[in-house]
């Protein structure tokens, strides 16, 4: 099934440069989201979501996030988590995940290098096109946004591509099975993509496995898997509640309700997003080169009909399945010498404006030095916590404390404190969903309780321990 991988990447080996730039960029990537989780700027959604089930799933136990008691495969049938598991089997920690993270990132540059070859660009140009690719304000951005799984697909679509115009089925059906196990949306994204390489790049047998894959996959993971995991269903529905409660009404109103349609597409917030989207890349891209965007209409779409400003910027995962056909219009236009920019140092340097005007950096300097003062007593409190006992915490802290069977997110509401062994409360920053007066209304119930015992106080950071739940364990 591979026999022919050697002879479709040999002739062309991508230069050293764009190595080391792969390297060193992962390096930076993994540097600067473990510099945000060592600042406390890290939170329970999405990375303690997912952090907790791969430990257990290491351990040997059902893999369910207790902070949304969701099974992990009802979340987005997601089964990359399982292989992703083992790494944890090695050593239990969360830099895993950021390490997968900024690899996969960085090294869609690899593939997408090889696309321009392959089309005829010439090998700077090329090399430009991937540094461009490095420099998209997304790349940076999402790698600080916690840890998504579809980061694994990004280079894996790119990949996908590449092997469908080389022939190779086997490599392509391996890149398409992985993408499907990032993530649930990734399966409309892939049957868009067979019908691309069926109809515009003449790869027949290509685009309807794709296609075929795609449908059944999405099919069985929101009508079968999901519900089975999660009673709920598909949460990302909540976001186009106007159309419908149900992914099936949800697309019969598509058809049905073109008004309404009309209505959430063309808005001022829409029209900020594209802009967005595609000025980083505006140098590259041609109205005569656009069809090898058709597998990202889907997520296109999805991102603007939805309600949720989050499906509308270069920040979250959900414009990841967007980028990569993005670039291969890129490189169509360049390589019939109609795009904007054809110098490789031109290319560069409107992405880095586009990186500087864009990426979020500036939140080291500002928002992520926040915590700042209390965080050596919160690293203080967690040091404290030395058995595997169920916690209560900000969302900040949960993913530093998300390695055992049980820990919950400090929110608004009624809190059952004798579900917990420990109690980790900061009055200056309470966390997202909580306040100072709930924070203090706490300490005050822990306080009065005589099983509880204040373990530690240090600048406004509180740790009780139950001392029952401690002596039956």
């Amino acid at each position: 099934m591979f026999a022919g991988l050697k002879s479709a990447f040999k002739p062309d080996l991508p230069p050293r440069s764009l190595l080391w730039l792969v390297g060193v960029s992962a390096l930076l990537l993994w540097l600067a989201s473990g510099a945000r989780h060592a600042l406390f700027e890290s939170n329970a959604w999405d990375l303690g979501i997912f952090d907790q089930p791969l430990f257990l799933l290491s351990r040997g136990l059902p893999p369910i996030s207790t902070i949304i008691n969701v099974h992990i495969l009802g979340d987005h049938a997601a089964w990359i988590f399982y292989p992703l598991s083992l790494l944890y089997r090695i050593y239990p920690s969360v830099q895993w995940l950021f390490l997968v993270q900024a690899i996969a990132l960085a090294s869609g540059s690899v593939p997408l290098w090889y696309l321009a070859r392959q089309a005829g660009v010439k090998a700077a140009l090329a090399g430009a096109i991937a540094s461009a690719y490095l420099l998209y304000p997304l790349i940076f951005n999402l790698n600080l946004f916690d840890f998504h799984p579809e980061v694994i697909a990004l280079p894996l679509l790119l990949a996908a591509v590449f092997a469908a115009r080389q022939r190779q089925l086997g490599w392509f059906l391996v890149c398409v099975v992985i993408s499907l196990g990032c993530r649930d949306a990734l399966a409309l994204t892939i049957a868009a993509l067979g019908v691309w390489l069926w109809l515009f790049e003449h790869r027949r047998v290509y685009g309807a496995i794709a296609a075929l894959l795609g449908i059944v996959w999405f099919i069985l993971a929101t009508q079968v898997i999901i519900p089975h995991f999660q009673p709920a269903g598909v949460l990302g529905t909540s976001h186009f509640a106007e159309f419908g409660r149900t992914i099936p009404e949800i697309l019969v109103n598509l058809v049905l309700r073109p008004d309404l349609l009309l209505r959430k597409l063309v808005t001022l917030p829409n029209l900020a997003y594209l802009v967005f989207l595609l000025a980083p890349l505006g140098w590259g891209l041609s109205w005569r080169h656009l069809a090898p965007l058709v597998p990202a209409i889907p997520q296109l779409a999805i991102n603007l009909i939805s309600t949720a400003p989050s499906l509308k910027d270069v920040v979250h995962q959900y414009s990841l399945p967007i980028l990569p056909f993005l670039l291969l219009s890129v490189i169509a236009a360049v390589a019939a010498g109609e795009s904007l920019i054809q110098r490789p140092r031109r290319i560069i340097l409107w992405a880095l404006v586009g990186w500087l005007a864009l990426a979020q950096y500036p939140l080291f300097w500002t928002r992520y030095l926040a915590r700042l003062e209390t965080w050596s007593a919160t690293r203080t409190a967690i040091a404290q916590i030395t058995t595997q006992g169920a916690v209560l915490a900000p969302a900040a802290i949960v993913p530093h404390l998300s390695h055992r069977p049980v820990i919950k997110v400090l929110a608004e509401g009624n809190i059952p404190l004798s579900e917990f062994e420990y109690l980790l409360l900061n009055q200056r920053h309470p966390g997202r969903l909580s306040a100072p007066d709930k924070v203090n209304q706490l300490i005050e119930r822990a306080s009065q309780y005589p099983d509880w015992r204040l373990q530690s106080t240090q600048d406004g950071v509180y740790l009780f321990r139950h001392a029952a739940i401690a002596r039956r364990e």
